[in-house]
């Protein structure tokens, strides 16, 4: 087994982190970013969307795109749970994880890579080339402004995103939040004190140190 990754990689950090609060160690080899490496014809061979992070089991078979790789080890290693426990469970953590998603890391994801000169023609990631479209930086801009009081709202009255515990709900929303604070300059504000206290709460756990 071999996990594909690349340290500074948003996407690379949600599964390290997974696989910490699960205790599990994965051998991993970098795909070097900055250096174009995923779309070498080496990369290619084995990963053919030309992304990380990748899982290739012992067998060959290989796994890409963060839920699928949660999947897996939340099926091999389920305990402690971060997909949910029960039916109605899993339910709400999936759909919270999915506005994490939506609402926060792909606005951000889409305003860093529109703004980053180094990304002039990779705007996208992917195997195709896509030059950068300037106004969906501030687009992004405005989408994670609403997402962070929208988030902060719903932690008034909840501790982790999507209830009781914490879930890998909480992975993509911190996630999300601290690159964006990072390339964006985007901090959270002041005044939304429970957006605050929950990703100080977070980042406190030592998983979130990788």
């Amino acid at each position: 087994m071999r996990l594909y990754d690349y340290p500074v990689a948003p996407n690379c950090r949600r599964v390290r982190i997974f696989l910490a609060e699960k205790g599990v160690s994965v051998p991993s080899q970098m795909i070097d970013l900055s250096m174009q490496e995923q779309l070498s014809s080496a990369y290619r061979a084995i990963n053919p969307r030309c992304t990380v992070p990748a899982l290739q089991l012992d067998d060959g078979t290989l796994i890409t795109e963060v839920l699928a790789i949660w999947r897996y080890f939340e099926e091999t290693d389920p305990e402690p749970p971060l997909l949910g426990r029960d039916a109605k469970d899993k339910a709400l953590v999936t759909m919270w994880e999915r506005r994490m998603e939506l609402d926060g890391f792909l606005p951000g994801m889409d305003a860093v890579r529109n703004f980053l000169r180094s990304l002039k023609s990779r705007a996208l990631t992917g195997p195709r080339d896509y030059e950068q479209i300037p106004e969906l930086i501030e687009r992004g801009k405005m989408r994670l402004a609403d997402f962070f009081q929208d988030l902060d709202g719903h932690l008034s009255h909840s501790p982790f995103v999507a209830g009781a515990e914490f879930t890998a709900a909480d992975i993509t929303g911190f996630v999300a939040l601290d690159f964006v604070a990072g390339r964006l300059k985007l901090p959270i504000p002041d005044d939304q004190i429970h957006l605050r206290r929950w990703s100080e709460r977070v980042a406190a756990r030592p998983s979130f140190q990788l």
